[in-house]
């Protein structure tokens, strides 16, 4: 990866990325260039300068002068902030997407209860495994944000993000605009670790698609994939003590201000990680707990948001006993 010299001409710099090489060169002649994305990651917007001796004509020239990222082609390493067209504007946030640690079936492990975490969500990744981890942890407490990855199941600890704009300046019992509602996300995962299924049938969701990483990408909308994306409840997130409702609302919420959706979601541990030792052995780290020897392979979940572009990468943690 390399910067651009920007100080002078406007620079276009664009290239493909893996996957549109790869439907280039089928040569069936049905590749089509249908969409594109434009981001800023390495723009500090800071940098407008209303105090320039030379007047408002130059406020922003840093910014426009600023070096730009070389395009490459690697779709899982490129554009974190993606730019978007609002027909308002007059606001002052924007949505964002938070990892929820309230919910006591979706918050992460905590290090100071769980000593086979790093404070992410632990996938547990065979029945040995799951029933070792029991009967070494035994408090519920130490349990929270430990995933059984042996089957799919209605019941247990998931993932979930939640969707809104994050600030105390505007109440939550407001209605979030529909242009920054999310309602379709992507997940990605190496589909050489897990799976994603839908808690509420607990169906095994199929990859929208699989890149020459092996990342495997999956679509879900607001209308499909097993009610997996939910409207979240509005309400104060300071509820008086009186106002049980109220209360229950903000247990269970991260963000502050008005709300959008939440996605939540099931992991599944993949064949590789049950049925061989390899992953384990090669890309994993070794410990061990009450004289059991343990492997863990430390990855992440990237969930972003369709409509608006904004992701959050979720660390997780695939435990496996030796």
């Amino acid at each position: 990866m390399a910067f651009l010299d920007n100080s002078g001409d406007i620079i276009l710099d664009a290239v493909l990325t893996d996957t549109g090489r790869l439907r280039l060169a089928r040569g069936d002649g049905s590749f089509k260039i249908t969409k594109f994305a434009l981001g800023d990651d390495e723009i500090n917007y800071e940098t407008y300068n209303t105090s320039h001796s030379s007047g408002s004509a130059y406020f922003d020239l840093e910014i426009l002068q600023t070096p730009v990222f070389e395009a490459f082609t690697n779709n899982t390493s490129t554009m974190k902030s993606k730019l978007v067209s609002l027909t308002n504007n007059n606001l002052l946030y924007l949505p964002i997407i938070k990892l929820n640690g309230e919910d006591v079936n979706a918050k992460p492990t905590d290090n100071a209860t769980t000593t086979f975490s790093s404070g992410s969500h632990v996938i547990l990744v065979d029945s040995d495994t799951v029933t070792e981890y029991h009967d070494i942890v035994q408090t519920p407490e130490a349990r929270f944000g430990v995933i059984n990855g042996t089957a799919a199941t209605s019941n247990g600890n998931f993932i979930r993000t939640d969707q809104g704009l994050d600030t105390t300046e505007i109440s939550p019992d407001f209605n979030l605009d529909p242009e920054l509602k999310e309602t379709q996300y992507i997940i990605e995962v190496d589909s050489r670790f897990a799976k994603i299924y839908s808690r509420s049938n607990t169906s095994v969701l199929t990859p929208s698609f699989i890149d020459d990483d092996l990342v495997a990408s999956y679509y879900i909308t607001a209308n499909t994939a097993g009610a997996m994306v939910q409207d979240s409840n509005p309400g104060n997130t300071n509820a008086a003590q009186g106002d049980v409702d109220a209360q229950a609302v903000a247990s269970n919420e991260t963000i502050s201000g008005p709300r959008g959706t939440s996605l939540r979601f099931g992991l599944l541990a993949a064949t590789d990680l049950v049925s061989s030792n390899f992953l384990f052995n090669t890309l994993g780290t070794d410990l061990t707990r009450s004289g059991k020897d343990f492997s863990f392979i430390d990855s992440f979940i990237r969930v972003t948001g369709a409509t608006t572009g904004y992701r959050i990468d979720i660390p997780v943690r695939f435990l496996k006993l030796q």
